[in-house]
């Protein structure tokens, strides 16, 4: 059997077993042709255990018009608004602050997020979560 070509990959960010074919998930898929509703439910169906979060997909489609996907972990953001429970960062981040990150809850954020970083390194993944916590306006303890 010759592989599927591969027409688009395409990542959407959706709320874990709450995705509907409303914006973005339709327009971005339908053009594609591809069956909203099966996507759509195949996805909702494989996040349901995390309701209440974003968790990125990344959809391959094929010239044939079916499709796979693998889903990732919540992005770096969500994690630290998650952990130190904010509805949003800081609106103002050079004045005020949100929430600060212990080096414990910033080293298990990155360990947790880390398979999905371009890294290896828990130190690295460290920097790329406290860059993001940063623009949020989070401090972190020393």
């Amino acid at each position: 059997m010759a592989a599927k070509k591969v027409k688009t990959i395409l990542k959407l960010n959706l709320q874990a077993g709450a995705a509907t074919p409303a914006p973005p998930t339709g327009p971005a898929l339908g053009q594609h042709g591809v069956p909203i509703m099966d996507f759509v439910n195949q996805y909702n169906e494989a996040t349901k255990d995390l309701r209440g979060q974003v968790v990125p997909a990344v959809v391959t489609i094929y010239e044939d018009r079916t499709f796979t996907f693998v889903t990732k972990l919540a992005p770096v953001a969500d994690l630290i608004k998650q952990t130190l429970k904010l509805k949003k960062g800081a609106a103002n981040v050079k004045k005020d602050t949100a929430g600060t990150l212990s080096q414990a809850q910033l080293k298990e954020i990155a360990e947790k997020k880390l398979q999905d970083l371009n890294t290896t390194d828990v130190e690295a993944a460290m920097k790329i979560v406290s860059g993001t916590a940063r623009s949020m306006g989070v401090k972190i303890s020393k």
